[in-house]
């Protein structure tokens, strides 16, 4: 890649980086960004993964606190997610990079509804949830629909938060803040055995990556220091636009 098409992709992840800090949803940016400057679509999709992989493990380590007491649930969970990322990643590199590029659309646009709808699937969470935080056998009903979000996770990613933290809602009686918590754990198993998978793929375009995780940390530091002066709401309306816009010019092409 040259100077200016890693600078892009640079200033991209400094953007995506700081979304994913404010509101959510910074993959709408730096994936398009990589297909932009010519990477193929399957190639643009494994370096975003690898590049945005050290942003899941702060959010992880932000919440340790809240996943006291939830190891039995951990146990469950970590195993399926971390087959359902690598099962994600196998099927994404079977696909041929015109037929992942002709859904990258439809996958787009998934992410763009799960994006507006965030704060409803929220809000819906947060009505259900319980207080007590006692596990149960019926906790282990959850890996059903974990499964197929962990493959999701590792096919595509974005969005794969909001997907996360529904399928848990429906199925664990947890207070938000540990169910939050858990969402994050999950999330950031996805995606660190998609990253290590493509590691060793040949797909990855380490130019591009080692820019894109430098300037994406860079976003995240900035984006928390914003986060009194920009609403999320406002930057998530945003971003929705964007994502409606780009796989529009997806469909076109």
């Amino acid at each position: 890649m040259s100077y200016v098409d890693l600078l892009v992709v640079g200033f991209a992840a400094i953007l995506g980086g700081a979304v994913n800090a404010l509101a959510g949803g910074g993959t709408l940016i730096t994936f398009p960004m990589l297909t932009a400057v010519g990477v193929p679509a399957v190639a643009a999709n494994v370096t975003n993964t690898v590049a945005l992989c050290p942003g899941y493990l702060g959010a992880t380590f932000a919440q340790m606190k809240d996943l006291k007491g939830q190891m039995a649930r951990l146990w469950l969970l970590l195993p399926v997610s971390l087959l359902g990322g690598v099962g994600g990643g196998v099927l994404l590199l079977k696909t041929g990079d015109q037929a992942f590029r002709n859904l990258v659309p439809y996958l787009i646009l998934m992410a763009v509804v799960l994006l507006a709808f965030q704060d409803k699937l929220r809000a819906w969470v947060i009505s259900r949830s319980g207080k007590n935080g006692v596990v149960t056998l019926h906790d282990a009903w959850v890996i059903l629909p974990v499964i197929p979000a962990a493959v999701y996770g590792g096919y595509f990613g974005a969005g794969v938060s909001v997907i996360v933290l529904a399928v848990l809602g429906l199925v664990l009686e947890e207070s938000f803040t540990r169910l939050n918590a858990l969402k994050q754990s999950v999330s950031f198993s996805i995606n660190i055995a998609a990253a290590i998978f493509f590691i060793f793929s040949g797909k990855v375009v380490w130019s591009a990556a080692i820019v894109m995780a430098v300037c994406a940390l860079v976003g995240g530091v900035l984006g928390g220091r914003l986060a009194g002066w920009i609403k999320p709401e406002i930057l998530r309306r945003i971003v929705v636009v964007t994502g409606t816009i780009v796989a529009v010019i997806y469909f076109v092409r």
